[in-house]
């Protein structure tokens, strides 16, 4: 009879599994949502990685907005080039979910952790392989 506190521990996970890539970029963006009370609020943020269906952004100013709130999600105009960026965050504000977010800790400023709300079947796909049709 094995006793739990003897087993080894589970093996961790060393390989993430995600649907999309996430790309390392630092580009100027802003969020617009509505607080409790109805008002409209804004903040400039700093993008610091983006995938097909999230973005990272941190805060220089600290925001208060809840976890699962819906926010306006856009990059500035100013925010083109070199980086190769989703379709999605292309076509100008995408309607996102707050789904973390992290304090500011020392001289790290607030992160938060948006969920792009896009249908994933409409997405574009990062690699399309050619295929030849047979009848």
């Amino acid at each position: 009879m094995k006793h739990i506190w003897t087993d080894s521990p589970t093996p961790k996970r060393l390989n993430i599994e995600r649907s999309a890539e996430r790309r390392v970029v630092t580009l100027p963006a802003r969020l617009t949502w509505k607080d409790q009370r109805g008002t409209t609020r804004f903040a400039t943020v700093v993008t610091r990685n983006v995938s097909d269906f999230g973005v990272y952004v941190e805060c220089q100013s600290p925001v208060s907005i809840p976890l699962f709130r819906l926010v306006q999600f856009q990059l500035e105009r100013t925010a083109g080039g070199a980086d190769p960026l989703p379709p999605s965050l292309q076509q100008g504000r995408v309607l996102s979910a707050v789904y973390r977010v992290s304090p500011p800790a020392g001289a790290r400023p607030q992160g938060l952790a948006l969920r792009l709300m896009i249908d994933p079947r409409h997405a574009v796909p990062a690699h399309v392989e050619a295929t030849r049709a047979t009848a």
